[in-house]
């Protein structure tokens, strides 16, 4: 009796799955192959045995990487994932949506540009911020039978008493009094050139002569009738202009700039940048200018580099120490501003700006560029590397101070030839 099923045969035992009609046995059944890449071209290869029931012939494993060599690659010896094509990893190659390499040159590049551009953006709104503060008040235009222009560059830099702007208490403050009108409180001259600067002052009791000049607000002419009278007298009659013109007449030395600071400009000017260093050289107590200073170095704020400034009673030389006082003080203010932590430091170098342009008065041919030549120049007379002196005296007229003529002379030959200065002054 036959245990087979219904169908099978003895000989059908060995067989593998259900019967066929097939003399072979049949294979396991397996997923039709997918091949990538074009099929190799025929030829001979190991024979397989015949299927029935139009099952494809399956190649055989004999290389290791596929199927006989037709393009069939399963992936386990290459390290191909499948589901990955390409073998690459999820995420990746052609249908990946992986995030690709930043690209560092094209950052770096982009980040300059944009840096630089900021920086030109800064530099060229603030020149032009702070040019539209100068207050360009002095025609030098209307200064008549000038001298002939010299080498190099000469400033002339006057302090002077207003107190324009001022309150009650700061006037108090700064003991300046409430007198109207401005008269200047300090004068000097500025030459810059090759060799070096050099920083004059022209105490203000000097004696000169008033010579003929046209008015700067009637347009009249004044004729010059010899009157001598002290320096500080040509601002108060007529203001900067017959300044520069009685400086011009009693030196022969052309001036290219005018710049003019009132009291409380000048004391804003230092309070915003902190106050500044001075060694003070004795003791100092002037009622008049509010000085109480002890000798030494110590940091003067507004208040007293004003005072200091301004005493005259209380020294010896009276006019012509407190002009070297002067001198000294005005380089270290140059100094101060000119240092990296004001000039780099957007919080200090604003604030000095705009205190510093809001009080300066000016010729109407100044420039920023100018201004800070100036300022520089300063800077190099407190560093060692210029000259600051006195306008050469040789005794006093009526109480004023009278110029040695020769001297004077020497001096500013050796300023319109841009040479250096071999003249001294107490």
């Amino acid at each position: 009796m036959n245990d087979w099923p219904e169908g099978w045969s003895g000989d059908n035992r060995g067989r593998y799955g259900r019967g066929s009609g097939s003399a072979q046995p049949e294979s396991a059944r397996v997923m039709r192959q997918v091949r990538r890449g074009a099929a190799p071209p025929p030829g001979p290869g190991p024979a397989a045995p015949p299927y029935g029931g139009g099952v494809p012939q399956q190649p055989s494993y004999v290389d290791g990487q596929g199927h006989g060599g037709d393009g069939y690659d399963s992936g386990y010896n290459t390290g191909q994932v499948y589901g990955s094509p390409g073998g690459h990893g999820p995420g990746q190659g052609r249908g990946g949506a992986g995030r690709p390499a930043p690209d560092w040159r094209r950052r770096i590049k982009w980040t300059a540009i944009t840096v630089v551009t900021a920086l030109v953006v800064t530099t060229v709104g603030t020149y032009f911020w702070a040019d539209s503060k100068l207050n360009r008040e002095v025609d030098l235009s209307k200064v008549i039978e000038r001298p002939e222009a010299g080498e190099g560059t000469n400033y002339l830099i006057v302090g002077s008493d207003s107190r324009e702007g001022m309150t009650d208490d700061q006037k108090k403050d700064l003991h300046t009094g409430s007198a109207e009108g401005k008269r200047t409180d300090s004068m000097m001259i500025l030459h810059t050139g090759d060799n070096g600067s050099t920083l004059i002052s022209l105490p203000r009791d000097s004696d000169v002569e008033i010579p003929s000049f046209v008015g700067s607000d009637s347009g009249k002419t004044y004729p010059g009738t010899g009157r001598h009278t002290k320096l500080n007298a040509a601002y108060a009659e007529d203001g900067p202009e017959l300044l520069v013109r009685t400086v011009e007449h009693n030196t022969g030395l052309r001036l290219d700039h005018y710049v003019e600071i009132g009291f409380a400009g000048f004391a804003n000017i230092v309070d915003a940048v902190g106050g500044v260093e001075m060694d003070i050289p004795q003791d100092i107590k002037d009622k008049k200018s509010g000085a109480d200073l002890k000798k030494g170095k110590q940091t003067l704020n507004g208040e007293e580099a004003l005072a200091f400034v301004r005493t005259r009673y209380a020294l010896a030389g009276s006019d012509l120490d407190r002009t070297k006082n002067q001198q000294k003080f005005l380089s270290a203010l140059a100094s101060q501003v000119a240092t990296p932590s004001t000039v780099l430091n957007p919080f200090k170098l604003y604030p000095t700006m705009g205190a510093g342009l809001d009080s300066l008065i000016v010729d109407k041919d100044m420039g920023l560029f100018d201004l800070a030549s100036m300022f520089w120049a300063m800077k190099s007379v407190s560093g060692g590397e210029g000259t600051s002196m006195n306008m050469p005296i040789s005794g006093s007229v009526g109480g004023n101070l009278k110029w040695d003529d020769a001297k004077v002379k020497q001096l500013v030959q050796e300023l319109k030839n841009d040479e250096k200065v071999t003249v001294s002054g107490k």
